[in-house]
């Protein structure tokens, strides 16, 4: 018995996803809630504004935890985040939600490579100096490098 499903447009009703995304040792929260912002996302603009509690109710997190991961999306170039301001009735100024920036994709890779290197540099340091110290027959110290 075959079932019968109802059209979808692929332009409306589904957002692209960068395959590299996979590729950046995102944890689970990141990637969650990096699709979440492409889903809001003006496809013009490449920006959206939802809060942390929208974020945090479609996702199932806390606030907190959406913060968190915003603020990792942010250190790894993924996304960038302005604040806005509203006003109210009576003309007084409130803090709005973030204003999201989805960056390009390329810069998120770039970022990730270079830090890559940093950590092989520093692991390639920390074998040299290891070996210097056992050939002077001294225990190494976890602090010296």
């Amino acid at each position: 018995m075959s079932k019968k499903y109802s059209k979808r447009d692929p332009i409306k009703d589904y957002f692209p996803l960068p395959n590299e995304i996979f590729c950046l040792g995102l944890s689970y929260g990141e990637i969650a809630v990096y699709s979440y912002l492409l889903y809001r996302e003006n496809r013009k603009t490449f920006q959206c504004y939802p809060s942390y509690r929208s974020i945090g109710k479609a996702l199932r997190m806390s606030r907190n935890t959406v913060s968190k991961y915003v603020q990792l999306l942010v250190d790894k170039e993924l996304i960038s985040t302005e604040p806005t301001s509203i006003f109210t009735k009576d003309n007084k100024k409130l803090n709005g939600n973030l204003l999201y920036t989805i960056l390009p994709i390329e810069q998120a890779k770039q970022y990730f490579y270079k830090r890559q290197l940093e950590d092989f540099d520093r692991a390639i340091a920390e074998d040299k100096h290891r070996k210097r110290l056992e050939k002077l027959n001294l225990k190494p110290n976890k602090q010296a490098v």
